[in-house]
């Protein structure tokens, strides 16, 4: 098929219609400009100021959890088990010969240091290693009665001081090595390297972000508009989770997340809202105009953007995990804050500046930026493209499947101590003690309850333990049966012989689960039985993840080809949406399992490679990639719709659509993969996997999809592109 040769790309007139929801919020706030912006300022300090003094409730590790072991883990910690966090201090030679009295004296400074603290109940006596070169102290910390999330805060707060006590010991003891560690320090180490990270994220995001928008707008008034909407849409929504967290509990990293997708999506929408603002002024409309046809165009494009979007991240609610439930409400508020935005309090900023955000011009880049509609590098990219649509095909999907092919070979895991940067001395305790001390191997823990809340026969509890300790292949591994305060919930615990999460940990688990248990304690009138422990919750949670996997991309895929075909009036549209975007997520997958399944990249970015995804990063990205794509395939499609609609032919329609977006959704897209990889950056090993995998695939998608094989898929399928089945034609002819 061949394009018209043209010297210059044609306009797109006649202007859209102005009217629909967008138009008619976009005219009156840009009427009531002062009181718009006044309004959301007061809206987001509110947000902030009550998020702020309510505090966020966040997920306790047991109600994080998913499956058998998640449902046990809820009912352990509801029993009100005495099981006071314990710290072990470690006191070890340098040079790995036996301590003598000099690390007797050292282990008597930390019992003597640490006793007297406020949040210390008991310390221990020291054990010695088997080769005599390594003391342990035991200090059990003093929560009372609390259970739950109030008891994990208390042992955080209760372990700082003796951290700081056990310092004081290793400095006056510089020939040995005198360190701590266990679950409230390591929990501490991660709630200050989560912080940490927010922080870095959140000071870097910002200048880079307006850099890449002065260089995209060239005045440093356009370029602060799309940054100032994006943080205050991120204010906002964070100040709503807090206040949602308190009827649901959050994830800790939910904030991360907000800060992740708000940056991206609320700078995307305003750079869409106001390059198409500033393209009709310079076409010779005045303001009010200029902003009401942004808003026909780029504002209808922002509304059915910020639909699609929320649909897609609404599928982590079907995952099967508090996490991803705590992830879709964050996500979902940013983006419809994001939305609200753009549509209201953005069109009263652009009336209420004017002409004057193109000013103050920056040197050089004020004078080159802005001065044609269209891009001369994509403009004959797509010409060419639309001359060749069936070998731009073959070729561009070959090369994302070539990209996508290593994510066949994709393994999952759960990120445990391994993923913990080790620049903590809390971290480095934890390998050294484990040296020293080598487990023997995981521990299962059996769990026993009534349905209806009531107490446990007690003795038949009993019967039933001894039955399951005499079938184990070592009896000896199983401690005694425990029954809660109330006796309404009884434990058992099993220690294994592999480590945590290791094939013989695995099928130990699996016959524990399948025989052992059914046949014992399974077998008590009336009660419910669920194994958990690090294994069963690595298990579990792979096996939720790979069960909602097919669920939620079915849902997101049916609800996102609803949405677009509502929006554009063509099934065929939201199908190549559908796949074009099935493409760059699998092309995601695959540079993934490059970079971190191997570890040529480790010295790189900074990570130690576990050989393995970690465990929510697949689904996540599929959710978050598929929403964040349909700005891309939004704006362009309806470009090309536009210029369509105003009698251009459709090669030509093709090609003028993706030049006049070319520039808008480049700038958007290096917005969007210089967020995403500074998240490559952070410490935490998930928020590497999650900025890596994000910063791939918008690259990919605002390239090779939304300039070569979006254009081509169009251009080869003719006017057939807007293709809608008899029984769909009631739809309104344009979606408002």
């Amino acid at each position: 098929m061949s394009v018209p040769v043209m010297t210059a790309l044609p306009d797109t007139a006649p202007p859209p219609a102005r009217d629909g929801l967008a138009v008619r919020v976009a005219r009156w706030s840009a009427t009531h400009r002062w009181t718009v912006v006044g309004l959301w300022v007061l809206a987001v300090a509110l947000a902030v100021v009550i998020g702020g003094a309510t505090g966020t409730k966040t997920l306790t590790g047991a109600q994080s959890g998913s499956g058998e072991s998640g449902r046990a883990d809820v009912v352990l910690d509801r029993a009100g088990f005495p099981d006071p966090p314990v710290e072990q201090v470690l006191v070890q030679s340098r040079d790995g010969a036996a301590l003598g009295s000099q690390g007797e004296a050292a282990a008597a400074d930390v019992a003597a240091a640490v006793r007297g603290l406020d949040g210390v109940a008991d310390v221990g006596a020291p054990v010695p290693s088997a080769d005599g070169t390594a003391l342990l102290v035991p200090v059990t910390l003093d929560v009372g009665d609390l259970t739950g999330s109030a008891a994990d805060d208390a042992a955080e707060a209760a372990v700082l001081p003796v951290l700081d006590a056990v310092a004081g010991v290793q400095a006056d003891h510089p020939d040995l090595r005198v360190v701590q560690s266990g679950g409230s320090s390591l929990d501490a180490v991660v709630g200050e390297q989560l912080e940490e990270d927010f922080l870095r994220a959140e000071l870097l995001s910002l200048p880079v972000t307006l850099v890449v928008l002065l260089v995209a707008f060239g005045a440093l008034f356009a370029a602060g508009v799309p940054l100032l909407l994006g943080l205050t849409a991120v204010g906002g929504a964070l100040g709503l989770v807090a206040l949602v967290s308190q009827l649901t509990p959050v994830d800790a990293s939910t904030s991360s997340v907000v800060l992740l997708i708000g940056m991206a999506v609320g700078v995307d929408y305003a750079l869409f809202y106001v390059r198409r603002a500033r393209e009709e002024r310079r076409h010779g409309a005045p303001t009010a105009l200029s902003v009401e046809l942004a808003a026909a165009t780029s504002g209808r494009a922002v509304l059915t953007s910020g639909i699609a979007v929320a649909v897609a991240m609404a599928g982590m609610y079907l995952a099967g995990s508090p996490v991803f439930t705590s992830f879709a409400t964050g996500t979902i508020l940013v983006v419809l804050v994001s939305v609200v935005g753009s549509l209201t309090v953005l069109p009263a900023t652009l009336a209420l500046l004017g002409r004057g955000i193109e000013r103050p011009r920056v040197p050089l880049l004020g004078r080159l930026v802005g001065r044609s509609d269209d891009s001369r590098v994509w403009t004959a990219v797509v010409r060419r493209v639309v001359a060749r649509p069936g070998v731009s095909l073959v070729v561009g999907t070959g090369v994302l499947l070539a990209m996508a092919a290593p994510a066949l070979g994709m393994q999952t895991a759960n990120p445990g101590i391994d993923a913990l940067s080790r620049d903590s001395e809390v971290v480095r305790a934890h390998d050294a003690i484990a040296a020293a001390y080598p487990q023997e191997g995981s521990t299962d823990q059996v769990v026993v309850w009534r349905a209806d809340g009531g107490r446990l026969g007690a003795a038949a509890v009993r019967d039933a333990a001894a039955d399951l300790v005499d079938r184990l292949p070592d009896p000896s591994a199983a401690g005694e049966v425990e029954l809660s305060p109330d006796g309404t919930v009884a434990r058992l615990s099993v220690a294994g012989t592999g480590a945590a999460g290791s094939a013989e940990a695995k099928a130990a688990l699996a016959e524990l689960r399948q025989d052992v248990v059914p046949a014992t304690l399974g077998s008590v009138p009336g009660a419910s039985t669920a194994v958990t422990g690090a294994t069963a919750g690595d298990v579990d949670f792979g096996a939720t993840m790979s069960q909602r996997l097919p669920i939620v991309i079915g849902f997101v895929l049916a609800l996102t080809v609803v949405v677009l075909t509502v929006a554009f009036r063509s099934l065929m549209v939201a199908l190549i949406a559908a796949v074009l975007t099935l493409l760059s997520v699998g092309a995601a997958y695959g540079v993934l399992v490059l970079v971190f399944q191997s570890t040529w990249a480790e010295a790189l970015l900074g990570f130690t490679s576990t050989g393995s995804i970690v465990s929510w990063i697949p689904l996540f990205l599929f959710v978050v990639l598929f929403g964040l794509s349909m700005d891309y395939h939004v704006f362009v499609v309806s470009r090309v719709r536009e210029a369509a609609q105003a009698g251009i032919p459709l090669p030509l329609a093709v090609t003028t659509g993706v030049s006049r977006s070319a520039g808008v959704v480049t700038s958007a897209a290096v917005v969007m993969v210089a967020v995403f990889s500074i998240f490559a950056t952070l410490s935490m090993l998930e928020f590497k996997q999650l900025g890596v995998g994000l910063a791939v695939a918008v690259l990919v998608d605002a390239t090779l999809v939304r300039g070569v094989l979006l254009p081509a898929t169009m251009a080869a399928l003719g006017e057939r592109t807007w293709w809608l089945p008899r029984w769909l034609r009631w739809l309104p002819a344009a979606a408002h």
